[in-house]
């Protein structure tokens, strides 16, 4: 593995997202938008240790379908759960500030932490099998 330490420190950031996102509503104030915000930043950022793992290069961008798109690339098969995780670029940016948006309701919640969840899950095993 290629920059083991900056690779960890990104996993690191990852999993404290992930770790907010599944903390869930845990005062009435907070929105689903934000807590699905955190699901997507564990994504990209896993996804970018990966990057770093394999000396692939790649913009500063929230786009999930980028990453990807680079992993690939680079010959890396991503399984079908992992790029599921496309939909979460949404959480990035336009859920972020009001907007012209239908609210994040609980079922999407859960769908994105279940989706994160798995990006890490592959994203672990694939750092750890390297």
């Amino acid at each position: 593995m290629r920059n083991p330490r900056q690779v960890m420190t990104w996993l690191m950031r990852a999993k404290s997202n992930l770790a907010r996102a599944k903390a869930g509503k845990i005062d009435p104030g907070i929105l689903y938008e934000d807590i699905c915000f955190d699901a997507q930043q564990a994504v990209e950022k896993a996804l970018k240790s990966l990057c770093i793992a394999y000396s692939i290069s790649f913009s500063k961008t929230h786009n999930i379908s980028y990453l990807i798109e680079l992993i690939q690339n680079a010959g890396i098969v991503v399984p079908d759960e992992v790029k599921d995780a496309r939909i979460l670029t949404n959480y990035a940016v336009e859920t972020r500030y009001p907007g012209d948006y239908e609210p994040v309701n609980e079922y999407e919640y859960l769908k994105a932490v279940k989706i994160a969840e798995d990006v890490l899950n592959w994203v672990g095993m694939t750092i750890e099998n390297e």
